[in-house]
């Protein structure tokens, strides 16, 4: 796995930045004030490209294809150029709390087996300025000295055991690959300081520059970021609820007398990762007795989301939150997004194309398709970001599991990485559906036209273009 060190980004090479650029950070700010407009700005972008490839297409002048890889080319050297950037800009505020740091190292002592309780009870305690310290651990009743590597054992050790089930803090959810609190964590005797505590070990790793072998759920991922959770995220959860609610969207809801701003027990015990004590839940006021019109069915839509995938683990959040904000403001890690955090915190997979290649399945196409072979000829060509982005774009995730492809897991148990061919019309971008692994990828007619649209869709597109 490729580390992603604080004098690095994650192509592997150095990115300090120059002397004097301390006082040039008001400027920085500034800048990224105009990245988040133009973060803002990115789905009119693809509107606009896609008119353009669409017109393009249309056009049988030699220059047409020419014309359309030049536009992608120059988005996607523009987005980089700004992710280099913001983690450049990371790694330097850093750096600046660490040379401010007076204080002396951050030692602890912990017994292997009980890593998780003497780590919380040594570090719960201690002042956030304590944290930025260099972090020195000792496993009691072994002689080795930290050089760095028994910290590393320790941040490995220490994340397995916070996210082991026996622990109640977190639950997987969808394909059993990625993370989020646990609703049911209230039985763990004093959870919520637990969270505080398990927030600050997760921004300690990134003030530290070390990995973590963990992934959270991409709602997760934006509850870090401040990012408002959609219906959208919903379908990492639970597919088919995420169905009913896409359906309510398209269709007329008016002839559904019993809809009402409300879930019932039984439909939240289901959704909630079967919470046990669940009672009929009201998404507003007086919502049992307020009927969901065509008017107000987005409104409910979004209520909906709310509540699964926010109010229910509100408390936990807010505590890991606490804890995160100690050592990493709000304001400086919202510079990146949900799939930019993942790698920060995790780092770059080794992902293994042969392995993922003959452990694919293939729905109207076959390993022998022209699109196929494209595919992989294009994907072969990837560096190592953008096939973590690929990967996380089709199953939500850039974890790899430890027994290879042949293991990914689905909403429902074992789920091969699957291809399948997209009707409709050609210039359409690659959507995909995470809790299925599942890439829909149209019929192009040329290997450039699919490299083209695939590298815009694993950059740059949203949920409107079908990322789960």
């Amino acid at each position: 796995m490729s580390n992603i060190n604080m004098g690095e980004h994650v192509h592997g090479t150095s990115s300090p930045l120059p002397p004097g650029t301390q006082r040039l950070l008001p400027f920085i700010e500034a800048f990224f004030v105009l990245c988040e407009k133009l973060q803002a700005n990115i789905s009119i972008m693809q509107q606009d490209h896609a008119i353009v490839t669409a017109r393009e297409v249309k056009d049988s002048a030699g220059g047409s294809a020419s014309l359309t890889v030049s536009c992608s080319e120059d988005s996607q050297r523009r987005v980089d150029g700004a992710v280099t950037f913001a983690r450049a800009y990371f790694r330097s505020r850093i750096r600046q709390q660490h040379e401010q740091q007076l204080s002396g190292p951050l030692r602890i002592s912990v017994r292997r087996a009980y890593v998780l309780e003497d780590s919380y009870n040594q570090l719960r305690m201690r002042p956030s300025q304590d944290l930025k310290g260099r972090l020195n651990v000792q496993f009691q009743g072994e002689e080795g000295i930290d050089a760095g590597g028994l910290t590393r054992e320790w941040y490995q050790l220490l994340s397995r055991v916070i996210f082991d089930k026996g622990a109640l803090l977190f639950t997987t959810v969808g394909n059993n690959a990625t993370f989020q609190p646990n609703p049911n964590s209230v039985y763990q005797t004093e959870h919520l300081s637990y969270f505080k505590f398990v927030g600050r070990v997760v921004a300690k790793a990134l003030f530290d520059g070390q990995l973590l072998d963990v992934y959270f759920t991409r709602s997760f991922y934006k509850h870090i970021l401040g990012v408002k959770v959609t219906y959208h995220d919903i379908e990492a959860v639970d597919p088919d609820y995420y169905k009913n609610l896409k359906w309510m969207l398209e269709n007329d809801v008016s002839d559904i007398p019993d809809l009402t701003f409300s879930m019932d027990a039984d439909e939240e015990k289901h959704i909630l990762y079967e919470k046990t004590e669940v009672t009929d839940y009201e998404l507003k006021p007086g919502g049992r007795n307020i009927r969901v019109t065509e008017e107000t069915k987005h409104e409910y839509v979004d209520l909906v989301a709310d509540h699964i995938l926010t109010n229910a683990i509100r408390p936990q959040i807010n505590s890991f939150l606490e804890g995160f904000n100690e050592l990493i403001p709000g304001e400086l890690i919202s510079i990146f997004n949900d799939k930019e955090l993942e790698l920060l915190i995790s780092g770059l997979p080794e992902i293994d194309l042969d392995d993922l290649k003959a452990s694919t399945e293939y729905t109207g196409y076959t390993a022998a398709s022209s699109v196929v072979q494209w595919f992989w000829e294009v994907v072969r060509g990837f560096n190592k970001e953008d096939m973590a982005r690929l990967l996380q774009f089709v199953t939500g995730t850039s974890k790899v599991p430890l027994e290879g492809f042949k293991a990914l897991q689905g909403i429902s148990g074992p789920q091969r990485f699957q291809i399948h061919k997209a009707y409709g019309a050609p210039e359409r971008l690659p959507s995909a559906h995470t809790c299925f692994n599942q890439l829909d990828l149209p019929e192009y007619t040329s290997k450039e036209q699919l490299q083209e649209r695939l590298l815009l869709a694993i950059h740059e597109a949203s949920e409107g273009f079908g990322f789960g």
